[in-house]
C-alpha cells in the first residue's frame, strides 16, 4: 500500500516493518558493503568539502590518501554525487572503534563538536531509501540481509521503522511531515483492529 503525505508517496512498509539498528551484530556493514558509495547532494558534497580539515582526524589514512588522490565523491546510477570508495568497497569516511564497528569520521566530527553537519541524509535516513521526480518525492523500505539483526532487534523493541528515523525525517522533512506520520501510524493500526 501506498500513503500520501504532500508531494510523498510513502510505502507502507516504512510503518509496518520494524526496525533498530544492531551495530553490535552488523559491526555497521552498511558502511563498507554495497554496489556504490553513499548518495549525495552537491550541497553536502560542498559542506564535506568545507568541512574535510575538521573531518579528516577522524578518517583512516587509507581514506585520506584516496580523497587526495581523487575526490570526497564520484558519479553513479544517473550521474548522482556518491561518496567515494577505498578499493571499491569501504566509504573513505569509514573509521572504526575498539570493538572494531564501522562508524562514519563526519558524524563523529560532528558528535565531537567539531563541525555543524551531520551524517549524509542518505545514510541518516537508511532503511528508508529516497527517490525525487519531477512531482512528487518517494519513500521506500530498503530490505538489505545485512541488516536483517536490525529487523529483529526492531521486532522485539516494537519500533516501526519511521520511529526509529525520527530525527532524520525531521531533518529531511520537517516536524509537520513527522506529525504526519504518526498520525498515519494510528489510522493504519486502527484498520488492522
Amino acid at each position: 500500500m501506498l500513503i500520501e503525505i504532500e508531494d510523498k508517496i510513502i510505502s507502507s512498509e516504512v510503518f509496518e516493518r520494524k526496525f533498530v539498528c544492531d551495530l553490535a551484530a552488523c559491526k555497521g556493514a552498511c558502511c563498507v558493503e554495497g554496489d556504490a558509495g553513499a548518495p549525495l547532494t552537491m550541497k553536502e558534497v560542498a559542506d564535506i568539502k568545507n568541512n574535510l580539515e575538521k573531518i579528516k582526524p577522524y578518517m583512516r589514512r587509507e581514506g585520506i590518501a584516496h580523497i587526495e588522490e581523487h575526490d570526497v565523491y564520484y558519479l553513479f546510477d544517473e550521474n548522482e554525487p556518491v561518496t567515494s570508495l577505498v578499493n571499491n568497497a569501504e566509504c573513505v569516511f569509514v573509521h572504526f572503534d575498539e570493538q572494531n564497528i564501522a562508524k562514519c569520521a563526519i558524524e563523529t566530527a560532528h558528535l565531537a563538536g567539531d563541525i555543524e553537519n551531520v551524517k549524509p541524509l542518505s545514510c541518516h535516513l537508511y532503511p528508508i531509501r529516497v527517490k525525487k521526480y519531477n512531482q512528487f518525492t518517494v519513500l521506500n523500505f530498503d530490505e538489505w540481509k545485512i541488516c536483517s539483526a536490525a529487523c529483529v532487534c526492531g521486532e522485539q523493541l516494537n519500533v516501526p521503522v519511521y520511529r526509529f528515523l525520527k530525527a532524520p525525517l525531521i531533518r529531511a522533512f520537517g516536524t509537520e511531515f513527522y506529525t504526519e506520520m504518526e498520525k498515519i501510524e494510528i489510522e493504519l493500526n486502527n484498520i488492522e483492529k
